[in-house]
């Protein structure tokens, strides 16, 4: 599958730093339960690797989240808040400004990655392969809407993660019904181009991709329940592309999270369809950390267990500000 010893490779980003760390977790958005849950992972492994590492529930019980954030005395903030408020630069804005260190994307792309409008239009700007869409209101022509772009078509809210709000419809009356359940977690929604083929996502660490986990699910589609809850979901390093198939997927991925400007580690999420194309859907810039999530799959087959994973993420935090 892969000849990657990242444990070898990247020693010098594995040593424990001295540092009293938040892991940043919780928060008020749609995925907080998600976000729980790969923060008590972040947590417990960090620890376990001899970090002085503690856990900091944003907003937990309706508390003042700048209060939480200033009252913490940290060093480094390892960021595992899902959704808005947390990925979507919001708190990195904050910490900017506070001069904490912080794990992941900066303001901009964290910005761009949790809005999928934004990341399509800059994705289209730069050559990306990217299913078409178009965006839905309230007034949205729904029979016109089909036509254009042909169904059955993917409904999903703007600003959401965890495929939270995403719907996939065959008949133009489903579509405003669809669009109506969406808009129930998003203000935005848009509807994008079904395509047909094998799921697949690529995570990117450290500037590199790792490689490519092929998705196999008996739900419609990987949902929430596929991703984080079902033990039915199969996650297959084994796939039918060849291996200069897989290298260009590899190559795209990458290439689409850095003109993201987008940076230490992610996974995006493709369709490949029949012709053997390769369709960019999204951007996570905070991938789930939980007992079912991607990023640490895909690092474990590539030499990295899941304590030496969050040590890496952290110390490149650190390396950006010069802290050894």
């Amino acid at each position: 599958m892969t000849n990657m010893n990242l444990s070898k490779r990247w020693a010098h980003l594995l040593t424990v730093p001295d540092a009293r760390v938040a892991v940043i977790y919780g928060g008020t958005s749609a995925e907080r339960e998600i976000s729980l849950m790969s923060g008590e992972q972040v947590l417990s492994h960090l620890q376990s690797a001899g970090v002085n590492a503690f856990g900091l529930d944003l907003g937990a019980d309706g508390l003042d989240q700048v209060s939480q954030l200033q009252q913490a005395k940290m060093d480094a903030a390892f960021i595992i808040l899902h959704g808005r408020g947390g990925e979507d630069g919001t708190l990195q804005g904050v910490l900017e400004f506070m001069k904490i260190p912080y794990t992941g994307c900066d303001v901009l792309a964290s910005s761009l990655g949790m809005n999928k409008l934004m990341t399509k239009l800059v994705w289209l700007a730069q050559g990306v392969r990217t299913p078409a869409y178009e965006v839905l209101n309230s007034s949205s022509n729904w029979a016109e809407v089909a036509k254009r772009l042909e169904l059955p078509l993917v409904v999903k809210p703007v600003h959401e993660g965890s495929s939270l709000g995403i719907n996939i419809v065959d008949s133009a009356a489903a579509l405003e019904r669809a669009y109506r359940d969406a808009a129930e977690y998003d203000r935005e929604v848009m509807a994008e181009q079904f395509i047909d083929g094998d799921e697949y996502t690529v995570p990117i660490l450290n500037d590199l991709s790792l490689p490519a986990i092929r998705l196999e699910t008996n739900n419609a589609f990987y949902d929430l329940q596929a991703k984080y809850y079902s033990d039915e979901t199969q996650y297959l390093f084994d796939n039918p592309m060849s291996a200069a198939e897989q290298q260009g997927m590899q190559d795209e991925c990458r290439y689409a999270f850095q003109v993201l400007g987008c940076r230490d580690w992610g996974r995006i999420d493709v369709m490949r369809d029949k012709q053997g194309r390769n369709w960019l859907l999204e951007v996570n810039t905070t991938p789930g950390m939980t007992s079912h999530s991607l990023v640490p799959m895909a690092a474990d087959a590539a030499g990295l267990d899941f304590s030496q994973l969050t040590l890496l993420i952290l110390n490149l935090a650190f390396a950006r500000v010069g802290v050894s």
